[in-house]
This record gives C-alpha cells, structure tokens and sequence, in this order.
C-alpha cells in the first residue's frame, strides 16, 4: 500500500467518525461516548503524521503504537455504539472493519520498524 493511500484512509476513517458521532443520539450517553470517540478517531491521523517527521526510529515506533492505542478506542467506542443500538443496526458494521484493517496495518509498520531498529 502506498503511503499516500494510507494517508487517504485514516482521513477518511476520521471523516466517517465526525460523521457518526454528528449522528449520535444527543441525550447523556451519546454526547459522552461521541466526545471520546471524536477525540480517539481523529487522532489516529494525527498520530500517523507525527510519526512521518519523527526524529528517530524510536521516536517513529512510539508515535505508531500512539496511534494504535488510539485506534483500538476508536474501535472499541464504535463497537459499544453498535451494541447499544445508538444508531441503527449495520450503520458501523464497514467503519469498525475500516478500524481493524487500518489498524492491523500500522501494527504491521511498528513491527517492521522495530525489526529494523533491532536489525542495526
């Protein structure tokens, strides 16, 4: 995958969650949860960015694991939304597999980065 694809998706992927949590039901429970998940899924693209100007390899495996600890919120708060019915059935179903796909690919960049690390 190029970077610039990767770069697009978790664009996308933060779009789609503004998207949702617009879409939230506006009583207690989903101003709550739609605060953490606005904060944890936009991050993720943030995060990636950061690591792209990272100052050391070490510096680029931990702003990669940020991003990771933030895609797994992200996808866990999703999920939690979909359980509770916030929002109708199959809504999310294709966001949080986005969520896991993206996030499988970063966990894949800090395991090659840190071979890489270990490799000199």
């Amino acid at each position: 995958m190029a970077e610039r694809d990767l770069d697009e998706r978790l664009l996308n992927y933060a779009v789609r969650v503004i998207k949702v949590v617009e879409a939230l039901p506006s009583g207690l429970s989903g101003r709550r949860i739609g605060d953490q998940l606005l904060r944890s899924g936009t991050s993720v693209g943030a995060h990636y960015q950061e690591a792209q100007g990272a100052e050391s390899p070490a510096d680029f495996v931990h702003k990669l694991q940020v991003a990771l600890k933030e895609f797994r919120e992200s996808v866990y708060w999703l999920s939690l939304i979909e359980r509770a019915e916030l929002l109708p059935a199959g809504r999310l179903t294709d966001l949080i597999d986005e969520g896991k796909q993206l996030r499988a690919i970063l966990s894949k960049s800090v395991i090659t980065a840190k071979q890489k690390m270990n490799a000199k």
